[in-house]
């Protein structure tokens, strides 16, 4: 499988800001690739430089093959982008903007109404398209938002926080049209988040921390190498978890005890029989890797890219 994304020493500075400094990473063509920091850690002018917005102080980009300095023309129509702030025309329909965002693409007549119709059935939109924009709630504009990424076929799509904010079932709808774009089309999905379940089942992981790479791998890689195994413990009293010699965190309704692995916690309940009457051992999760790597939690941050 070869890399449609392949980013080398890339910067880019606002006077001694280093928004995006010295990083190199490649995505592979068809794979789901999360891009995670706190807002001010890149995520987003990275994003702009792959776009064309922004123009990069040094580094390379290449787009299926093509350097964005001096094939930006066509590598913009290969990219669909979902934006943090939908982008669409409050005042005009849902099917007025989908129907201009595909002329520019030479999209027309009979081949927009079939591409219409595939993108209905992919994210149930038929009811809006009469619809003003304004008018829509915030689950319904972000898949009008998705649609309007979707509708030239672009071969990556870009998610900048698509689902910050939507309702367990609306983000549960925008993930399944997501997942058939990749299975059905095989498009590249390049995902920025805040919500780490949505990371978990990437193909690869960077994450940014002030502008660097501080961490890069498969999720599985990340947690071995940066976390270790949890037992959660009930109706345990902390001067028996103290006993254990490990570190732990007190928990609303329970001990979580920090240890290398599973072979280590089978040795604390075989030492400890009685204090293991009500127990669970759990792996490490990308939450506990992003804490571990930046020392951070990835809600926090309120900087602008």
């Amino acid at each position: 499988m070869k890399n449609i994304i392949e980013i080398k020493n890339l910067k880019k500075y606002f006077g001694e800001i280093k928004a995006v400094d010295d990083i190199s990473f490649s995505v592979k063509q068809g794979s789901l690739f999360a891009f995670l920091g706190i807002n001010g850690a890149g995520k987003s002018t990275t994003i702009n430089i792959i776009c064309g917005d922004y123009i990069k102080d040094e580094g390379s980009v290449i787009i299926d093959d093509l350097d964005i300095d001096t094939h930006i023309n066509v590598i913009k129509p290969k990219l669909g982008v979902v934006y943090q702030d939908s982008v669409l025309d409050k005042q005009l329909t849902v099917k007025e903007n989908l129907e201009y965002k595909a002329s520019l693409y030479g999209i027309k007549g009979a081949e927009f109404k079939e591409r219409l119709e595939k993108i209905n059935q992919l994210l149930k939109i038929e009811t809006l398209l009469n619809r003003t924009v304004g008018k829509l709630s915030g689950g319904q504009r972000r898949r009008v938002d998705i649609a309007r990424a979707i509708i030239h076929r672009p071969q990556i799509l870009i998610l900048d926080e698509p689902t910050t904010g939507l309702d367990p079932q609306t983000r549960s709808m925008v993930w399944k049209a997501i997942d058939t774009l990749r299975k059905n089309d095989k498009i590249t999905i390049f995902l920025t988040t805040h919500y780490m379940e949505e990371a978990v089942d990437a193909d690869s992981v960077v994450i940014l921390d002030s502008g660097k790479i501080v961490a890069t791998g498969t999720p599985l890689q990340l947690k071995n190498k940066y976390t270790g195994d949890y037992i959660r413990l009930y109706n345990a009293k902390e001067s028996d978890v103290k006993k254990l010699g490990k570190k732990y965190e007190v928990m609303t309704d329970c001990y979580k005890v920090q240890v290398k692995n599973i072979a280590e916690a089978t040795e604390l309940i075989l030492k400890y029989p009685k204090m293991f009457n009500d127990y669970e051992v759990t792996k490490g999760n990308l939450d506990d890797v992003f804490l571990a790597v930046t020392g951070k939690n990835l809600t926090e941050g309120e900087i602008n890219e």
